[in-house]
């Protein structure tokens, strides 16, 4: 209580009270109640002793995973702003890449609209497409990956 600064403290529960309030000397004191009509009895108690600090376990420091190796020969082409994901320039045209295509570095792989604007997104590199790695219509952020591609 001391440490939180608070002077009372009550809780009541299926007909059981419990107040606690600290005495102008820091001591508590403890009413309990039982029932609905027995009133609070205030009893003085011993002070109580605060509990020891924790000890602090001694941790090995952490060591930071290592990155899985990446793939030889494999790239990703990354989400270069935020916005809304499509892999078509509408939903009846067939996908600019799929697994299997062929790609430049200025082979359209993708549109991603931000602010109502419409950006066909390059593949900056030149492989084969091994798999898409988001959905179209889902929202994608900055950096993220959108397509596996296999170095030619």
């Amino acid at each position: 209580m001391k440490k939180s600064e608070l002077t009372e403290f009550a809780v009541e529960e299926e007909g059981f009270k419990l107040k606690i309030r600290r005495g102008s000397n820091g001591i508590p004191i403890v009413s309990t109640s039982q029932g609905s009509g027995t009133p609070f009895q205030a009893t003085q108690q011993n002070p109580i002793p605060p509990a020891p600090a924790p000890a602090t376990p001694v941790v090995a420091p952490a060591t930071a995973p290592v990155p899985a190796a990446e793939e030889a020969g494999v790239s990703y082409i990354k989400s270069p702003m935020v916005g809304t994901f499509y892999r078509s320039g509408s939903p009846e045209s067939k996908p600019y890449a799929e697994a299997g295509t062929k790609i430049t570095e200025t082979s359209v792989v993708c549109i991603i609209e931000a602010m109502k604007i419409m950006n066909e997104i390059q593949a900056e590199t030149k492989g084969v497409i091994v798999e898409a790695l988001v959905e179209s219509g889902q929202p994608v952020e900055y950096g993220q990956k959108l397509f596996k591609v296999k170095q030619a």
